[in-house]
């Protein structure tokens, strides 16, 4: 169908029309404009005056309701503006949860616990919004709910999973109950739980940690390990230790750092680098010493550690290395060395100890 615009009359009525049209576009748009402006603005009137200019938008009433809870201290003010915000928007989780802290302030623990589990129905899995549910549902004593909660925390954000396990523990100082529980399956959540256990020196609880950490096939650091292995020994806990380095050693393909059948010295010939860890060699800074790999004089193997000493009165090389031994039983201790340029009667001594 065709209109024919050849009248004066008509082509007027066009042109109003399409005023009329531009008009109310522009009005709607300078009315939203002012409402931004207004918005990013933190004083009452300014927000208020957003919140009339677009009511639509429930980040203005969300705005309004911050100004009376934060700034206002007007927490029943606040749950009316936050309660039109999530009108507008349930698919916020920070709408509901700005609902439920006004609640908790008011101390209406029903209607705070409704907006909490709204919040997380609207966005159950992600990490931010669990870690403030956990923490709410833990203000509240609602121990069950808050653990749940960690665990979408530490399935998936790590950087929270130092503090998650914090919480956790504190909510329930089991091992046991965690790792099936709480805990998922998960290097990155693993690891701080170690670290947790040996802070409190809870060296049973290790012991099960560090087992459902090797089932995993997950990589992570190599330190985690070393770290872990010095704990058990100032635990005396020297079987758990052996087994850890010796899982530490196949994981990291280290195997050649294990004790050989007949010779318990781990790369006694020093072909391969030191590890400074484990059951391997370990060196600590001496005043006076120097040590050094030197493949150009050795006994055996391709290279020795030189060790030079600069000054009279050193009594500690500071190399060593811790060997696990067995109980009522006779060990062979033999080494080989040689020294140059070295003054006065003696010479450097091996020592063996009891640790």
């Amino acid at each position: 169908m065709k209109i024919a615009f050849n009248t004066a009359g008509r082509r007027w009525l066009v042109a109003i029309g399409a005023f009329a049209t531009l008009s109310a576009y522009l009005g709607l748009a300078a009315s939203q404009f002012a409402a931004s402006w207004f918005g990013s603005r933190v004083e009452m009137k300014s927000l208020q005056r957003s919140a009339r200019l677009d009511p639509g938008n429930a980040d203005y009433r969300d705005h309004l309701g911050r100004y009376y809870d934060l700034m206002a201290h007007d927490p029943a003010s606040a749950v009316a503006q936050y309660r039109v915000a999530t009108q507008l928007n349930p698919h916020s989780s920070r709408y509901w949860f700005d609902l439920a802290s006004a609640f908790q302030v008011l101390g209406d623990t029903v209607n705070q616990t409704a907006a909490l589990e709204s919040a997380i129905h609207a966005d159950s899995m992600t990490p931010d919004v669990a870690w403030e549910a956990a923490n709410l549902y833990l203000v509240q004593g609602q121990n069950d709910k808050a653990l749940h909660e960690f665990r979408v925390v530490l399935a998936n954000d790590s950087s929270l999973a130092p503090a998650a396990i914090q919480f956790c523990w504190r909510i329930e100082p089991d091992v046991d109950a965690l790792l099936r529980d709480v805990v998922p399956p998960r290097n990155d959540a693993y690891v701080p739980f170690l670290k947790l256990l040996e802070a409190k020196q809870e060296t049973a609880g290790t012991a099960k940690v560090w087992s459902a950490l090797m089932q995993t096939n997950q990589t992570f650091e190599r330190r985690t390990a070393d770290e872990y292995v010095k704990y058990l020994i100032l635990q005396k806990d020297v079987d758990q230790a052996v087994l850890v380095w010796q899982q530490t050693a196949h994981r990291f393909g280290l195997s050649s750092y294990l004790p050989a059948p007949g010779n318990l010295i781990v790369n006694g010939s020093f072909n391969q680098d030191i590890l400074n860890a484990g059951f391997d060699w370990q060196y600590q800074k001496e005043s006076g010493i120097q040590l050094t790999l030197d493949p150009n004089d050795f006994h055996s193997g391709r290279r020795s550690v030189m060790i030079t000493f600069d000054g009279p009165g050193i009594s500690d090389a500071g190399i060593y290395q811790l060997v696990p031994v067995q109980p009522h039983t006779t060990y062979e201790f033999n080494a080989y060395y040689k020294t140059l340029e070295q003054q006065g009667a003696g010479g450097p001594h091996f020592t063996i100890q009891d640790m």
